[in-house]
């Protein structure tokens, strides 16, 4: 590929998600951007989707199992539907989201889906994470960085409210709490209810509504519960102590709220009727998908304008989670890198980008931040490996070096004692020397990749390959967010 001047590949992003299962599939230009007298650089030049499937009700065999069959039969239908068959996709990612993630048998979608796809990105995404990538997807940090505004995407699905907030299109916060529009269910265009989950019976609960599955329900009783929940989902914009019901339904720790907050975008299932001229004024209207869906929308948008939020419309709402899957690019980290060479490759390393702006001063806040980073995004020690990315000054001294080795390796204690490969990413150009520092200072022998000149950003995905010649070059697979640059 590096011989030539540039060439199209075919990638195909699939969400399964708490109520519905869809998927996208792009074609992308990736191009040597380098003159000819210079290390190949290659990118993403060029992106067009060219296939968007139906948007199907994920299929359950019961509330708490995945039809693990009836979803590649989707995938399959819809390869045949834009012509083509697994072998013409070069790449892609299979995310599994909300409620559907917490189901007992999301890993054999994996298997079952093992066919449909040259190079997957798989992973069941928590919270935060799906917040990152619906908010990418949705055109949030484009329009953050372009604004040079503070803007949060909320994605709203069936099961949960997914936050991330944007700061020059960089993700700089995220949370989540467990409201979505297919809490309750209820026959379809009709007025009784099927089930209630957990979370609505929490909420009930708080209003005081004694609502029961097999009973009939009016409106002016449904909208209480409903606009209870919609207030909860602001008031996780408006402040980080929390008390009563937004306590209760909080899932992961709250917005820090580090900056002022004015623009909201919101995506998800719900999010066409948060836009909509008007709100659903009969029951069938509310239940027309067996949800509250419609109803959650609308009383989400009241409450966001009352609080004095402006509301931006996306550029991708129902399909935002999935517009913001994988893709590759192809990217060599230069000669000053520090590696074992019997490390590699690896495959689907997931990227942590735990500083936001600048590096902290001393090894202990280096430490609690690299921390913090790692519990947000649910990492879990015993499975995976990751990379730690950072930017870093672009000339650092051996002192600033030699701190932030310390740092990192008490951050990243736990981690470690799992026996996992260190492996960083850093984009100023002292890959070798911060390795050889965290070699000093480990008092062990690590397993270790440290590499540089490459800028890479939370949640990525990353390859790194074998040396390239002699062990001063090595290939790095980028799988980023389609959407994302």
């Amino acid at each position: 590929m590096l011989e030539s001047t540039n060439q199209r590949i075919t990638s195909v992003g699939i969400d399964i998600g708490t109520t519905t299962t869809q998927l996208v599939i792009s074609q992308l230009t990736i191009e040597n951007t380098a003159s000819g007298t210079l290390v190949p650089r290659v990118e993403i030049t060029d992106k067009e989707v060219i296939h968007r499937s139906q948007i199907y009700f994920t299929p359950l065999l019961d509330r708490d199992l995945i039809n693990a069959a009836a979803v590649s039969q989707i995938v399959e239908s819809e390869y045949q539907a834009a012509g083509l068959t697994p072998e013409m996709i070069d790449t892609g990612a299979v995310i599994i989201t909300g409620e559907t993630a917490k189901k007992e048998n999301a890993k054999a979608i994996i298997d079952a889906l093992a066919g449909f796809a040259g190079d997957f990105v798989v992973a069941t995404a928590g919270a935060n994470l799906e917040a990152i990538y619906a908010g990418k997807g949705s055109g949030a940090a484009q329009y953050s960085s372009q604004r040079h505004q503070v803007t949060v995407n909320i994605d709203v699905g069936g099961g949960t409210s997914n936050y991330a907030v944007f700061h020059e299109g960089k993700a700089v916060d995220s949370s989540c709490i467990n409201v979505g529009g297919h809490l309750i269910e209820f026959d379809r265009q009709g007025d009784r209810i099927t089930y209630i989950s957990e979370p609505a019976k929490i909420a009930l609960e708080s209003t005081g509504q004694r609502l029961q599955a097999g009973e009939r329900v009016t409106l002016p009783q449904l909208r209480p519960i409903v606009k209870a929940m919609a207030e909860c989902v602001v008031d996780v914009l408006k402040t980080s102590t929390h008390v009563g019901l937004t306590k209760e339904l909080l899932m992961t720790p709250p917005l820090q709220l580090a900056q002022s907050i004015r623009k909201v975008m919101i995506s998800g299932g719900v999010a066409d009727y948060v836009y909509a001229l008007n709100g659903p004024t009969t029951m069938a209207e509310v239940t027309a998908f067996g949800d509250f869906g419609p109803l959650l929308g609308w009383e989400l948008r009241v409450s966001l304008e009352k609080a004095g939020f402006v509301l931006e419309k996306p550029n991708e709402t129902v399909r935002a989670t999935v517009i913001g899957t994988g893709t590759q690019s192809v990217n060599l980290s230069g000669s000053t890198i520090h590696l074992q060479e019997n490390t590699l490759p690896l495959r689907n390393v997931m990227v942590i980008s735990p500083f936001i702006s600048t590096i902290p001063e001393t090894p202990q806040k280096i430490a609690e931040v690299v921390k913090t980073q790692m519990l947000r995004l649910q990492v879990d020690h015993s499975e995976g490996v990751v990379a730690i990315a950072m930017r870093g000054p672009r000339t650092m001294s051996f002192a600033d070096i030699s701190i932030l080795a310390q740092g990192l390796l008490l951050g990243l204690e736990d981690y470690l004692s799992t026996d996992k490969p260190l492996i960083i990413v850093i984009e100023a150009d002292c890959g070798k020397v911060l390795g050889q520092c965290i070699s000093a200072s480990a008092n062990r022998s690590l397993e270790m990749v440290c590499i540089d000149q490459l800028e890479v950003e939370n949640c990525d995905y990353i390859d790194i390959g074998k040396p390239l010649m002699g062990g001063r070059v090595v290939p790095v697979v980028l799988k980023t967010l389609v959407f994302n640059r």
